[in-house]
């Protein structure tokens, strides 16, 4: 089978495409026929040697932590898959070196779950890092729900920081499944037209006059939560916005350093959470998968321009520019065909720009 594999950290050089044999499943594993492999901040970074996600001194590394495909082959003690499920894979390549960039991946049992036929591939392979980083950071609200359903957000107002990028778009379509009143802040007209395509009530560019008078606007009270990707940049504004005891769930972090007005938010018993779904524990990633499920049987959770993620296709054989895309800041979803033709109609890139 063809797979790409690294055998130490660099930039995007450092993947090759190689011949491997098929594995086996284990027990407690099953064996997937990839379509399509996505492509994830979190990749390139671990692929690169720092981040969360960082590789633990496997001899050859398959990247990707997200993707999509067919049950090939089920192992001993497995339950509930036969060959031929459609499925979707979470943090594949998670203290594993068994990614998404290849033909076939082995994966635990836990970190795989049924695609529904109304979900297509492309689909599937957004899930993972993007959607269970919005369900976590959704859930862990001072007086909110553990746990995402139609009406479990009712009566609440979310701001998403962010609302064109991938997580973004996971965590307003989410809170607008589960009900809530869902703000976005966004850096440009092309991306406030992503974030309302995905769902949000309302849309504030950031660049364009006063941000917080804006969102006071929509929320007279302050947002409950705030689901937030630049604490340092933002701590500002989310000061001037949040609800008495509301919550700024953070998943993202460019490495400066976070000063807040403690006073403003000790007034306002303000709850700063953090989200690292690499340490969220086992419990809350199957919460999320399952909600995610639900969700997706509703047909929530859709992805290309019309839904507000517009979906950049690579071949297999140019996984290297795939990264570089993620890694440059390309507006939506990249992912890899693995399977060409399978997944969907838009071509596929292959140019090696």
């Amino acid at each position: 089978m063809r797979a790409i594999e690294y055998s130490q950290p660099g930039d995007s050089s450092v993947l090759q495409l190689v011949e491997r044999d098929v594995p086996p499943p284990g027990p407690d594993e099953v064996r997937i026929r990839v379509v399509v492999s996505g492509v994830n901040p979190t990749d390139w970074k671990a692929r690169q040697g720092g981040g969360f996600a960082r590789a633990t001194g496997f001899p050859a590394t398959v990247p990707n932590q997200d993707g999509a495909g067919i049950v090939d082959a089920v192992g001993p003690r497995v339950s509930g898959f036969t060959v031929g499920d459609r499925v979707w894979v979470y943090l594949a390549a998670h203290e594993r070196p068994t990614g998404t960039a290849q033909e076939y991946t082995v994966l635990p049992a836990e970190r795989v779950r049924h695609l529904p036929d109304n979900a297509g591939f492309d689909v599937g392979a957004s899930l993972g890092v993007p959607a269970m980083t919005a369900h976590r950071a959704l859930t862990v609200a001072a007086g909110g729900p553990s746990r995402l359903s139609p009406g479990a957000l009712r009566g609440r107002t979310i701001l998403v920081a962010g609302g064109a990028g991938a997580v973004g778009h996971a965590t307003i379509q989410l809170a607008r499944w589960a009900g809530a009143e869902v703000i976005a802040t966004v850096s440009a007209p092309e991306k406030a037209a992503l974030a309302a395509a995905a769902g949000a009530h309302h849309v504030v560019n950031y660049r364009e006059g006063d941000t917080a008078a804006a969102i006071r606007t929509f929320a007279p009270r302050g947002v409950d939560q705030i689901v937030e990707v630049s604490p340092a940049e933002n701590a500002e504004l989310n000061a001037h916005v949040i609800a008495n005891h509301g919550t700024v769930s953070v998943y993202g972090a460019d490495g400066r350093p976070m000063t807040i007005p403690a006073r403003d938010h000790l007034a306002l018993n303000v709850r700063y959470q953090f989200v690292l779904l690499y340490t969220i524990g086992r419990e809350a990633l199957a919460a999320a998968a399952e909600d995610i499920g639900h969700a997706l049987l509703d047909d929530a959770l859709p992805v290309g321009t019309e839904a507000g993620l517009p979906v950049t296709r690579y071949a297999l054989e140019h996984t290297r520019q795939a990264h570089d895309a993620v890694r440059d800041g390309a507006i939506g979803k990249v992912v890899i065909d693995v399977a060409p033709g399978q997944a969907a109609d838009a071509p596929i890139r292959s140019d090696p720009a």
